[in-house]
């Protein structure tokens, strides 16, 4: 696994983790990687400071200061300014849509577009799902007539 940091064309930065740098390379340019703040698909790695081992183990200070967190500004001393309020709004706001879908609706993962199809066409019960499906896959669904939508999935914790 490989931890990258990301910013997307607004400015948030956050981390990202991919399998190789393959996978990621893979990701971005299909547009499947999106900003969890605002879903900007404009996605881009962010300038990253190594993290370099000396002796056994201990691993050196990264050079620069650390990305700022999503919602953040650095201050004048380089450390993060906290979230704006209307920033940190949204994300309780999305947290909490968070808790609702996985409280309400039932996990069908990668077969999100084949569930909802089944739904649709009244092959199986209707019931609230969610699950991952590509924007190629969302796409065709909502030419089938099938309601579905993207929402920003946060953390579900607050940071």
């Amino acid at each position: 696994m490989i931890l990258y940091q990301l910013q997307c064309s607004a400015g948030h930065s956050f981390d990202g983790w991919f399998r190789s740098g393959a996978v990621y390379d893979q990701q971005a340019a299909a547009g499947e990687i999106s900003c969890p703040v605002c879903g900007d698909r404009g996605v881009s790695k962010a300038p990253m400071a190594p993290s370099i081992t000396k002796g056994r183990g201990a691993a050196s200070a990264p050079t620069a200061a650390p990305a700022a967190a999503p919602g953040t500004a650095p201050d004048a001393g380089g450390a993060p300014a906290p979230a704006s309020a209307p920033m940190a709004e949204l994300m309780r706001q999305l947290r909490e849509l968070r808790r609702h879908v996985e409280a309400n609706a039932d996990y069908v993962g990668e077969r999100f577009a084949e569930e909802a199809r089944r739904i649709h066409y009244g092959e199986v019960e209707s019931r609230a799902i969610y699950g991952e499906a590509s924007p190629q896959e969302a796409e065709e669904l909502r030419e089938e007539g099938v309601a579905v939508s993207r929402i920003p999935w946060v953390p579900g914790h607050d940071a």
